[in-house]
């Protein structure tokens, strides 16, 4: 009996990471952030749709690929001052693009000062939920970024813009 309780003892323990693993899996992104019939079916069957839909990743809706492009650098720097007990522990420092249609360079640079307002909005919601602390370049966290920066950019900038790219970004821990 005494050489079988390790055995047990295993046994119990993987069933058990099993079981908690399968439990606390994170649960699958819905499809798009929207009204209720807008809501898409998860992988388990559930309704995609909760009640804080600001915690769920967003995706675009993809444009036909036939209109040429041209890319806007944003000239600054955007920095994201990352508090912990109301002290400063760290700065996230990015770089954005935006990819719009050619020829219209001049219509998005004309509202850079309202898009950069939008943007640093949406980085510091997203640095107050915690999006920047761990791994913060995981693609999901990523996608929900560039997501919600693409919604805010598309509400200023209009049906040109394509994509929003992350030219640079970096955590500098103090």
């Amino acid at each position: 009996m005494a050489k079988l309780l390790p055995i047990l003892f295993v046994v119990v323990g993987l069933i058990g990471g099993v079981a908690a693993g399968m439990l606390l899996r994170p649960a699958p992104a819905m499809a798009e952030c929207g009204d209720k019939d807008d809501m898409a079916p998860m992988a388990d069957g559930g309704e995609a749709m909760t009640e804080d839909c600001a915690e769920k990743p967003m995706k675009k809706k993809a444009k036909a690929p036939m209109v040429p492009t041209s890319f806007a650098e944003l000239e600054k720097q955007f920095v994201v001052p990352i508090l912990k007990d109301e002290r400063v522990v760290a700065l996230v420092v990015a770089s954005m693009a935006l990819e719009i249609d050619e020829g219209t360079d001049e219509a998005a640079f004309s509202k850079e000062p309202k898009l950069r307002d939008a943007f640093l909005q949406v980085l510091f919601t997203h640095a107050h939920s915690g999006g920047f602390d761990g791994d913060f370049t995981a693609q999901t966290a990523i996608e929900d970024l560039k997501g919600r920066l693409y919604e805010a950019a598309q509400d200023i900038v209009g049906e040109t813009l394509h994509d929003v790219l992350l030219t640079e970004i970096v955590r500098q821990d103090l």
